[in-house]
């Protein structure tokens, strides 16, 4: 499961470029546009590659991708591949984040924790799977800066942290899903932990260019792995990360 690198200019045509769109205004024809590119998106990004939980499909579906990059790039918002949002991070492909949701299994009651909050997307849509979300950031500008988005948005039950996400966010655990967005050499010890008896814990393990996606659940206080494929993410930084380079 490779982050892929497609041609960025199909979708990038389809943004709305002149005028007031025959009268409209131009904010209606961005919406429509992001509409259209959301449809897209799910059909040939998400469904065709085989995500079937229909909550997934739908969360993200409504969720505004392109409020999530940097303005330079909101043409490529909802293209088929990752993007940069600054501090060394991105905002993963499309169907990397439906795949790593999915596989969470929520059915809306849960409380969840994201390590790697980026720009909050991801956290977004965890949102609106999951009755609460917790979403630890080791970057202080991107925390602060997700932080103002999320709240601009009204999405009252995200709370944005600034931390070492590989130890986790004790206070308020246990956690029904753990979703690592960031690649560590090994299972931190602290995330399993503080999954409830039952959990799921979503990451990419191995080398720092390259990683396999896993699926631990927690079962008899043990962890059962389940290998979702290969994939390519930035790293986990702390205690249980990779240092700083």
């Amino acid at each position: 499961m490779a982050d892929k690198q497609p041609n960025r200019g199909f979708f990038s045509s389809l943004i709305p470029r002149h005028g007031n769109g025959g009268g409209r205004s131009a904010a209606a024809a961005t919406l429509e546009w992001a509409e259209e590119q959301r449809r897209a998106m799910v059909e040939t990004q998400l469904r065709r590659r085989g995500i079937r939980d229909e909550r997934v499909l739908a969360a993200m579906g409504r969720m505004p991708r392109h409020e999530f990059v940097p303005p330079q790039l909101f043409p490529e918002a909802y293209e088929d591949h990752p993007l940069p949002i600054g501090g060394g991070q991105t905002i993963s492909q499309p169907y990397i984040v439906a795949a790593m949701i999915e596989a969470l299994a929520l059915q809306g009651a849960e409380s969840v924790l994201e390590v790697g909050t980026g720009s909050g997307y991801e956290a977004a849509v965890l949102a609106a799977l999951a009755a609460r979300v917790y979403t630890i950031e080791y970057d202080a500008e991107l925390a602060r800066t997700a932080r103002e988005r999320l709240s601009r948005m009204g999405l009252a039950n995200i709370v944005v942290i600034e931390g070492d996400g590989s130890l986790g966010y004790p206070a308020a655990a246990p956690y029904e899903g753990i979703l690592v967005a960031a690649a560590a050499p090994e299972i931190p010890p602290r995330l399993f932990e503080q999954l409830t008896e039952g959990g799921r814990l979503v990451i990419p393990v191995g080398r720092r260019d390259w990683q396999e996606l896993r699926l631990i659940r927690k079962l008899d206080a043990k962890p059962v792995v389940t290998r979702l494929g290969q994939c390519r993410f930035v790293p986990l930084l702390g205690e249980h990360g990779w240092e700083e380079t």
